[in-house]
């Protein structure tokens, strides 16, 4: 873990989707956060997840019940990128692994959690001439979200590697 000293998110509970080997875990559990609920389909990354954090990663999102996973205050997910990525085919919600977001806002739909913490790629901005990035940013304002987004480079912040990723943050709106 990350040494912080003043665990801020000690009374949050989060759910890691996507979960990777668990880079969303690693921070948010840095400031006190408990992770209670993660998802992950690759072998090796589920391995990796249970050695770093003793938690199995359920399966496949897809057909996991919204009403199977637990009440969070915060949904994180690095939702797959093959289908924004310059590197891929950049088919969008056309590819099986773009429309994965739409799981995330079933998921957000029913759970209502105060905080959305999303990761993907910095070509998702203008991906289909930007409108992929709106169908994400409205369907979560939709859904009483405000939304922020913005592109952070790794390097900037002490990491050994240059790479640009997209971060969309969305705080729940007060009633």
């Amino acid at each position: 873990m990350i040494e912080i000293k003043g665990k801020i998110l000690s009374n949050y509970r989060f759910i890691d989707l996507f979960a990777g080997i668990g880079g969303f875990h690693i921070a948010l559990s840095s400031f006190g956060a408990k992770c209670i609920f993660a998802s992950e389909l690759d072998k090796f990354a589920i391995d990796t997840y249970i050695e770093n954090f003793n938690i199995e990663p359920f399966g496949d999102i897809t057909t996991i019940k919204e009403q199977e996973i637990p009440q969070h205050d915060i949904l994180c997910a690095g939702f797959p990128c093959q289908a924004f990525s310059i590197s891929g085919k950049q088919k969008g919600f056309d590819d099986i692994r773009g429309s994965l977001f739409f799981d995330i806002a079933r998921i957000t739909a029913f759970h209502k959690p105060k905080v959305v913490f999303l990761e993907n790629v910095k070509n998702l901005i203008n991906h289909d001439e930007g409108r992929t990035l709106k169908v994400i940013v409205e369907t979560l304002e939709k859904l009483d979200y405000t939304v922020f987004s913005k592109v952070l480079n790794s390097s900037n912040f002490g990491l050994p590697q240059n790479r640009e990723r997209i971060y969309i943050v969305a705080f729940l709106k007060k009633h």
